[in-house]
């Protein structure tokens, strides 16, 4: 195998960094190599690093876990860290890992192929693919000009016990983070209070909460858009479906998976040539049709029916200030009283 996954990023806590730095030795030693630590799970990502292998003869050590944990982990092992790449799931785990100072800046000509809202603006990381945040229903239940016409209106008492959330996720904290910059930490914290006093219903993830907008337990469900058009693609009578707010409204967001290169690598042309890929045609086509996602580069075209990227939410916000929230952002989560 030119790669081999290692899973436990769920024992993080547990791990020392000799039983880390041990992973990037194992396998055989001709030849480069890359370690990659990946907030993206190994049923997406492990077939892209195979195309990668097989291409270019690069030798790939891979590490899965949650994107803020891989986060944490990296900022734990600081210069010692074995690894050279972080693949992440959301943004805020690479700005704050950025604001550390944990990149190295990427050529120019790599990040040039993503429009400037979808990269840090140092240069040091760059989006892949991008999702927007929507919300689920179910049509036959709530036809959809009944529907908030913003998700401030979900604390309302019509939507009592109706509404499903992933405070676990990533995005779901991402999304947190994005209204602390555009509606201010006060009031960010009044809304997941409302929430929470209006009987939220929560999910460990995204594809939970859809299961329950099916199945009839919750009416509404804050997830990623992709998720709808996955598991309807599996099962044709879901019978859930995407609703966008407006381009204007705190619901209305667009979050980047992206990927950056250490800059305590002693493999930078690699994990250089490893960024690039990602950004090529055929990955990017290999995302828009495995997630559902926005491609970002290699002048590929969403799949299906999705709006244009650049209306679905107006003045992204700055990415670069989700990482600077990203280390207290799960902590205003759980003083709210959301738990997964």
């Amino acid at each position: 195998m030119p790669f081999r996954a290692v899973r436990p990023l769920a024992r993080l806590a547990l791990i020392g960094g000799a039983g880390v730095v041990a992973l990037a030795s194992c396998g055989g030693d001709d030849g480069s190599r890359l370690t990659i630590y990946s907030g993206r799970s190994e049923e997406l990502v492990g077939p892209l690093l195979q195309r990668f292998s097989d291409a270019t003869g690069i030798k790939i050590d891979v590490l899965y876990g949650d994107s803020a944990d891989v986060a944490l982990q990296i900022d734990a092992e600081g210069d010692e860290t074995p690894a050279d790449v972080f693949l992440s799931q959301a943004p805020g785990p690479l700005g704050f890992l950025d604001a550390g100072d944990r990149f190295a800046a990427l050529p120019l000509d790599v990040v040039e192929q993503v429009e400037p809202e979808y990269r840090a603006d140092d240069d040091q990381w760059i989006g892949v693919s991008a999702r927007a945040r929507v919300l689920a229903f179910d049509p036959s239940r709530t036809p959809e000009d009944t529907l908030p016409a913003s998700v401030l209106d979900l604390t309302d008492p019509q939507y009592e016990g109706r509404v499903g959330v992933a405070p676990p996720n990533a995005s779901f904290q991402d999304w947190v983070g994005a209204l602390r910059v555009e509606i201010g930490d006060e009031a960010t914290s009044d809304l997941l209070a409302g929430l929470v006093a209006n009987d939220v219903q929560t999910y460990p993830n995204n594809v939970a909460i859809v299961d329950a907008i099916a199945r009839g337990e919750v009416d509404y469900g804050l997830v990623n858009h992709y998720y709808v058009l996955e598991l309807t693609e599996q099962d044709p009578d879901l019978g859930v479906e995407n609703h966008f707010f407006p381009a204007d409204d705190p619901g209305s967001l667009v979050l980047v998976s992206g990927v950056a290169v250490l800059d305590t690598t002693d493999q930078t042309d690699e994990a250089t040539r490893f960024v690039e890929f990602l950004l090529s045609s055929d990955a990017q086509q290999y995302l828009a049709d495995e997630t559902r996602e926005f491609p970002l580069a290699g002048g590929v075209e969403p799949v299906g029916d999705l709006p244009p990227l650049a209306g679905v939410a107006a003045g992204t916000v700055d990415l670069a200030e989700l990482g600077a929230s990203f280390a207290t952002t799960r902590q205003l989560i759980e003083d709210a009283g959301l738990e997964g």
